[in-house]
């Protein structure tokens, strides 16, 4: 046990990624709610993590862009089954800043770009001949010129203040590891009953 969940989660991740059967050691579950409470998840990639928090970026109209700004909570679950763990954070959202967020969007690959513009993302799709339209309209709009990013486009960071590490054991006797922030921000840690 360390004492900092965050460079255990740091060592966990290094070992997902060098793992052959984890196809991405990034795909995680964001779960976000609704303002009246109704709870929704998806699988999302994560796109940095450091002290601060752990990093993901959508559209802002999306729903869960819409959830994340709305509640400012969120929930991140990893799980590795090659390696028999899970990881789960608790937290507080709040957005990326610019820099932060161009910097990510001119790292993505052009078609990715170009398809952040064309996607409204969330919004009813009349037929996916409509998506491929607008992505050959995007794509001939920044045909001359550099695709910057929307201003519907950004990031946002789970701050944790609660993060849970889970081992498989045998006959269920699983090990979990619970790491909580105290008011001062330091971070305390327990074992929990599988």
């Amino acid at each position: 046990m360390t004492e900092d969940p965050i460079e255990l989660f740091g060592q966990w991740y290094r070992e997902a990624e060098q793992c052959k059967k984890i196809a991405d050691a990034s795909a995680v579950n964001l779960a976000t709610a609704s303002p009246s409470g109704a709870p929704s998840s998806r699988m999302v990639l994560l796109k940095g993590f450091d002290q601060d928090g752990f990093v993901i970026f959508t559209n802002l109209k999306s729903r869960k862009g819409k959830e994340l700004e709305q509640t400012s909570q969120a929930a991140l679950c990893f799980y590795w089954a090659p390696l028999a763990r899970q990881v789960r954070i608790e937290g507080s959202v709040v957005p990326v800043n610019d820099e932060e967020a161009d910097q990510y969007f001119g790292s993505r690959p052009l078609k990715s770009r170009i398809g952040a513009w064309a996607s409204r993302q969330s919004e009813p799709l009349e037929s996916r001949t409509t998506l491929l339209k607008q992505v050959v309209i995007q794509t001939a709009r920044f045909a001359q010129g550099e695709v910057g990013r929307p201003a519907f486009w950004s990031g946002f960071r789970i701050v944790p203040d609660r993060m849970e590490y889970w081992t498989n054991g045998e006959y269920r006797l699983h090990d979990r590891i619970l790491y909580t922030r105290d008011m001062d921000g330091r971070w305390q840690h327990g074992l929990l009953y599988p």
